[in-house]
């Protein structure tokens, strides 16, 4: 049970894997006005960032769950090196399905949708490890605008134009589900650089040092592909942001 390989490889040495900066993340945290103690779970949690640098500077506890054997690894190091080890903990594992033994006051998944089927899928999924009153944060891309064709979802790895929606129907959306936004951050083209183009640094790094890998190929390809890809259609096009979310 793990990512496939190229995900692992492209953002291995990431520590936010969403376009996130690290001041997003931490604007993110002190918005939501977390007291020390809040218990959070944290669904498809990569490598561990926002709880561990969460414990540190607002005083939450937690777990995360992620099916990806290195970023979970990578996780609980972040922890020793933050000196939050004792305050939060990580599980190598599949999100899909994870209920917490014990109700918690925040609930995330933030930017892996998919654990639930969609939207709607995972939001009922993280309701259910949520206590009364309880935070959820859903991280999920929007278009940014209306998506002319095929060819332009596709640029942006998505199957078509359907896959999201505009920013207000995202809303509205989290609205028909019971829910109030009550707080949002949402990623600028800035921070969609720094996830994205810090990939092909890494990719370009790992084929020099592993050209006869397997993987070699793939490697090559999405360097040749990325680059263009990425400031044609996705740069323009997908949005992406974090929204708090109350039951009504």
């Amino acid at each position: 049970m793990d990512l496939p390989r190229i995900i692992t490889v492209r953002e291995s040495e990431h520590r936010l894997h969403n376009p996130f900066t690290p001041e997003k993340l931490a604007a993110l945290g002190e918005a939501l006005r977390l007291a020390p103690g809040t218990r959070v779970l944290d669904l498809a949690s990569g490598s561990g960032e926002m709880l561990c640098t969460w414990a540190r500077d607002l005083g939450v506890t937690g777990t995360g769950v992620d099916i990806s054997t290195l970023f979970t690894e990578q996780a609980r190091a972040r922890a020793a090196e933050l000196g939050v080890a004792d305050q939060v903990s990580f599980v190598h594992g599949d999100a899909a399905g994870h209920v917490s033994d014990e109700p918690v006051d925040l609930a995330a998944c933030v930017g892996a949708t998919w654990i639930g089927g969609g939207v709607p899928g995972t939001v009922d999924l993280l309701a259910r490890s949520l206590r009364p009153g309880g935070l959820m944060l859903i991280g999920e891309p929007y278009w940014r605008r209306e998506v002319p064709d095929q060819e332009t979802a596709e640029g942006c790895l998505a199957r078509g134009p359907r896959d999201f929606l505009l920013l207000p129907g995202l809303i509205g959306l989290f609205g028909d589900l019971g829910y109030d936004v009550v707080e949002m951050v949402l990623a600028d083209q800035d921070s969609w650089d720094r996830y994205q183009a810090a990939q092909w640094l890494t990719l370009r790094r790992w084929l020099d040092a592993h050209p006869g890998d397997e993987l070699a190929p793939e490697v090559r390809s999405t360097l040749h592909t990325d680059p263009v890809r990425y400031a044609r259609d996705q740069r323009e096009f997908l949005g992406w942001g974090v929204f708090a979310l109350m039951r009504k």
